[in-house]
Order: structure tokens, then C-alpha cells, then sequence
């Protein structure tokens, strides 16, 4: 965990870098002493040619802005922070001969393992570094929480969960949680973005200025459509997947389980959010609040239902 605060700071470190070179632009752009090539300067953090910045993401922000120092710190943070997180499961699971995911502790290691894992991933194909504040701060959320709330010692599995589908089922439902995760910061950003938007003909200033240095609401919001739908496949495949464990262990493949219920509420919701998207022509904020409402279901199923609802998937082991 301290690894990854450290990489949060540096995150919010880099966030407010892009603040001032917003600042640096809009005075450069007022006295008109500068030419493009100062402004592109002052934004990249002083050096006199803009950073290349990722090709495969149209980078349509009001003012553009390059590679930091604190920007490159947070992500190589990120990666010692993941190869230490991947190190921890993997003893959890040599000390309980299983596979590192059979209780609340073990699930909220392993699904923040894999949230950060899509992060990254994602990383190598659009450059979305300004989400690290907002990824690595869920992570310290959801590890701080499953270290003082949830930890327990290593146990033997019951025999529900001596099954391959443990390996499948909850894996699958950890990396569409990931992508979800993903999608829910997306929105959340593009809320922000739309905002900024909305005031940037007013007389109100907004107080977020890196704000600008982002892409605009309608890239934010393409990008959280695709990726959420990554993560609504595998939500689908986790149905199902369940519905086949459900046979093999209770001889029914749906008995109405708190549980199963949330579950396929959640399935409901994105379904819902594609489905309007796709459509009815929900976009803009309309699409993002359901898309942040489908990932508050995801955490109220993990840490409200896991430990508060009793039925047949009560391995909470707390």
C-alpha cells in the first residue's frame, strides 16, 4: 500500500502540474508575447518542444500538455506497486494451496490486483496516465478497507467452493469489476469535463483547471462506453458461469440468492446503460450517472451483500 501511495501523490502531483501550465498558457496567450512554440513549451513543464503525446487517443483538450516527471514517477510506481501486489497473492496462494480468492480479504486483493492490472494494460494502447490519482486512490481505499475490516487467516476451502468454477466464475467476475472500475473513472472525469464545458462561455471560472489539459466530455464518454462493454461481456460471462457452478453444487442453475439477485442487477444496469446509449440516444451526463450507478451497485454487492446478507454465498469468512 505505501507503494501506492506513493504513486497516488505523484499522480496528484503531476494533476496539479497541468494546473499551472493551464495557467502559464492563459498568460502566454494574454500578453501575446509568445509565439506556439513558447505556449507548447510552458504547457510540456519547460522544455521548448511538446512532448509527443499518445497517437492512438485524439487528444482534443482545450490546452495540450506533455510528459511531467512526476507523470512518468507515478506510472513506473504503478508497476513496482502491481509486482509487489502480484507477489503478495501469489504467496496467499502457496500458504493456502488454492487459488488467492475464497473471502472477503482474498477477493479485495485480488479484484484491486486486477483493476490495476486493466489499468495498465489500457496504458499500452490509450494514454489515460490522468486517471492514476483516481485509480491508485480506489486501490488505497479498497486495500485499506480489506486490511482492517476484512482480514482473516488462511482457511480451508468449504465444499461449495472446491470446484474449478471458483477459478473461472470469480476471476472472470474480478476482471469485469476491473473494467468496470475503469469505466466508472472515465465517467466520473467526463461529469467534471462536461461541467467545465458548460461554464467555459460564463462569467464562472471553474476551480479544476487541469481540467483543460483533459480530453473533451465526448471523447471521455467514448472511451467509458467502450470500455464498460468490455466489462459487460464478462459480467454476462460470470452469469453464466455462476448459473453452471449453482447446478453443479445445489442442483439448481437460479434459486432467487441475495446474491444472484445483485448480480443480475448489476447485469441489468449496464445492460440498461448500453442499451439507452446505443439507442435512445442517452449521452452526455445521462449515460455517465448510470454508468457511475452500475459501478456503486458492483461495490454494494461486494461490501454490502458479502457481509451483511446472509444465503448460500455467505464465504465472506468473517
Amino acid at each position: 500500500m505505501a507503494v501506492y501511495a506513493l504513486a497516488f501523490i505523484a499522480f496528484a502531483i503531476d494533476l496539479a502540474k497541468r494546473s499551472s501550465a493551464v495557467d502559464s498558457a492563459a498568460v502566454a496567450a494574454a500578453s501575446g508575447a509568445s509565439g506556439e512554440s513558447s505556449v507548447a513549451g510552458a504547457v510540456a513543464g519547460g522544455t521548448t518542444t511538446l512532448t509527443r503525446i499518445s497517437a492512438r487517443i485524439a487528444n482534443d483538450a482545450v490546452t495540450p500538455y506533455g510528459r511531467s516527471a512526476s507523470l512518468r514517477v507515478g506510472v513506473s510506481l504503478t508497476v513496482l506497486a502491481w509486482g509487489l501486489h502480484v507477489v503478495a497473492a501469489v504467496l496467499r496462494g502457496i500458504a493456502a494451496e488454492r487459488v488467492p480468492w475464497a473471502n472477503m480479504y482474498e477477493f479485495a486483493m485480488t479484484g484491486t490486483l486486477l483493476i490495476v492490472t486493466v489499468f495498465l494494460i489500457v496504458l499500452t494502447r490509450t494514454d489515460l496516465r490522468f486517471l492514476g490519482t483516481f485509480v491508485t486512490g480506489l486501490i488505497l481505499i479498497l486495500l485499506g478497507i480489506a486490511a482492517l475490516q476484512f482480514y482473516v487467516e488462511v482457511a480451508p476451502l468449504p465444499p461449495a467452493l472446491q470446484s474449478v468454477w471458483l477459478v473461472i466464475h470469480v476471476f472472470v467476475a474480478s476482471l469485469g469489476t476491473g473494467f468496470f472500475a475503469l469505466g466508472f473513472a472515465l465517467s466520473f472525469v467526463q461529469l467534471l469535463q462536461s461541467r467545465r464545458e458548460e461554464q467555459a462561455g460564463t462569467d464562472k471560472p471553474g476551480r479544476l483547471k487541469f481540467l483543460k489539459t483533459l480530453p473533451t466530455a465526448f471523447t471521455l464518454e467514448n472511451l467509458a462506453y467502450r470500455v464498460n462493454i468490455i466489462g459487460f461481456i464478462l459480467w454476462t460471462f460470470t452469469l453464466m458461469a455462476g448459473s453452471i457452478w449453482a447446478e453443479r453444487a445445489w442442483g439448481r442453475y437460479w434459486g432467487w440468492d441475495t446474491k444472484e439477485v445483485w448480480t443480475f442487477i448489476i447485469w441489468v444496469i449496464y445492460a440498461g446503460y448500453i442499451h439507452a446509449r446505443a439507442t435512445r440516444g442517452w449521452r452526455g451526463s445521462r449515460s455517465a450517472w448510470l454508468a457511475i450507478i452500475g459501478f456503486a451497485a458492483v461495490m454494494f454487492n461486494f461490501g454490502i451483500v458479502n457481509v451483511f446478507f446472509k444465503g448460500l454465498h455467505a464465504y465472506s469468512g468473517l
